[in-house]
């Protein structure tokens, strides 16, 4: 890259003041939340960008992160948010929305609780068998515990709001800039960064060695070994030319 779309870079801390859940991995009836704070959710949740709430029509079937993020190119991007030393805790709790009804059942999207409501949902010979609902009625959360606290970096000047909401839960995260650094660009070489990365986000590198978080909508990248031109942030180095969806 001959020239740097970011002059500075902040260094910011999320301090989760409730736990925040996110359905990283699902495995059985247990939905587990990873030890980081994606830097899409964080995008939408400082408001950079904006979505529907419900998903309509052919919208359902096809993600939007590319035309919503179009509008903040080379202004402002930001790392995925990482545990502070390395370090997270996490709390475990079972949710049971089954009713408390004599009868019921789970039906397609509910759980019906008279029989009379479930005549056309029945499958197979047996008067007791119908098609599964689509959400979990029970099961057991992993979610990052309250306390945690988690370190990005943000790039360009889109604005930081001081509390934001973020996962499932639309848990309250307070926002603290801990620093201001100028962006300097490295010439072409081989690089180690610490900080966690978003695949879908890197420029063409030649990547060597690197440990990966697989959860949606992209794997993170941690730990990544690299030749190829970088950005230097205080002490952090990344890739040069992170953008979001790699645009």
């Amino acid at each position: 890259m001959s020239a740097i779309p970011f002059q500075q870079a902040k260094l910011v801390e999320l301090h989760c003041l409730e736990p925040v859940f996110f359905a990283s991995r699902e495995l059985s009836d247990t939905y587990y939340t990873e030890g980081l704070i994606g830097n899409y959710a964080l995008a939408y949740a400082l408001g950079w960008v904006n979505s529907p709430y419900r998903l309509q029509g052919q919208a359902t079937g096809k993600p939007s992160y590319k035309e919503d993020f179009i509008s903040i190119k080379n202004t402002c991007y930001i790392l995925p948010a990482s545990p502070k030393n390395n370090k997270v805790n996490f709390r475990f709790e079972r949710f049971n929305a089954l009713s408390d009804a004599y009868w019921y059942a789970m039906t397609n999207n509910r759980v019906a609780t008279a029989r009379e409501d479930v005549p056309l949902h029945r499958q197979g010979k047996k008067p007791n068998s119908f098609r599964p609902s689509n959400f979990p009625q029970t099961g057991c959360l992993r979610m990052i515990e309250r306390g945690n606290i988690f370190q990005t970096l943000v790039f360009g000047d889109c604005e930081l709001l001081p509390y934001i909401r973020v996962g499932k839960f639309m848990s309250k995260v307070k926002v603290s800039v801990i620093n201001t650094f100028n962006v300097t660009l490295l010439p072409f070489g081989e690089y180690t960064t610490q900080f966690y990365l978003n695949s879908a986000d890197l420029p063409p590198i030649e990547a060597f060695s690197f440990d990966l978080i697989s959860m949606a909508p992209a794997p993170i990248i941690k730990n990544l070994r690299f030749r190829g031109a970088a950005w230097q942030v205080g002490e952090a180095i990344v890739p040069a030319g992170l953008s979001f969806c790699g645009q």
